[in-house]
């Protein structure tokens, strides 16, 4: 036991040097920052993030404007481009639309509104859940897909889908656009013939013409054949006597 605690220490005493040997030479000294001076600007922050490079007038693709922007002030441009078309087709906005509700038959009454502040309900409506869409006067395609056309009146909001505020929104829009001529106000076109406000017509030319009368005869003969009830005549006489003369 003692050889082997002898043979432990001198193991160990040759081990020391070179383990404090390589401590020291490991140690860096630390360099000193000497403090700015009262009136020099600060030196500036390092980052590590890159400006964006501005696009060149080569062909690359440039960065991509906001959509929303390009229909804001013309929304009937959107109706036109190649992105309605691909999303939407020859179709109206509101083809296979179908509201989020219980059971298997739709509520009578839409929604109210489907955008509340900075909260979107589920499901919006099909104008509400494009940003691109709006109504306006102007805005012809879109109106005519909400008129039926052959009667010109605006589908009822529970065949569309829309919310009441954009129908009551659909509706304005349409009166101001047949003011202003853009889309058309129909008609029904009635065939105004002259004989049907004559006196040849079949009804009248049935009823017999009224015979030489005399003051006190009845106009027409069979008046004399109707004869009231002495009783109820007694009985209306009594009840309107303040008032007959």
């Amino acid at each position: 036991m003692a050889a082997s605690m002898q043979l432990l220490r001198r193991t160990l005493s040759r081990l020391a040097p070179a383990v404090s040997c390589r401590q020291y030479t490991s140690f860096q000294r630390l360099p000193v920052r000497t403090p700015p001076a009262p009136g020099a600007a600060p030196p500036p922050a390092r980052t590590y993030c890159r400006p964006a490079e501005a696009p060149g007038p080569g062909p690359g693709p440039g960065p991509d404007p906001d959509s929303r922007s390009r229909y804001q002030d013309k929304p009937w441009e959107y109706l036109d481009s190649d992105e309605y078309v691909e999303k939407y087709g020859a179709e109206p906005v509101w083809t296979g639309y179908r509201r989020n509700h219980k059971g298997g038959i739709p509520p009578q009454r839409t929604r109210r509104t489907c955008i509340r502040g900075d909260k979107v309900c589920g499901n919006p409506c099909p104008i509400c859940r494009d940003p691109h869409i709006r109504v306006h006067p102007q805005n012809v395609k879109l109106l005519q897909q909400f008129v039926s056309p052959q009667t010109g009146t605006l589908y009822d909001p529970s065949r569309t889908g829309v919310c009441m505020k954009q129908q009551k929104k659909l509706q304005e829009a349409i009166v101001t656009a047949r003011d202003q001529g853009l889309v058309p106000l129909q008609v029904p076109y009635v065939d105004f013939t002259a004989e049907d406000y004559s006196n040849s017509h079949a009804a009248v030319g049935s009823t017999p013409p009224p015979p030489t009368l005399t003051r006190g005869d009845p106009w027409y003969y069979w008046y004399e054949a109707l004869r009231p009830d002495e009783e109820q005549l007694a009985r209306v006489r009594k009840v309107y006597r303040d008032y007959l003369k």
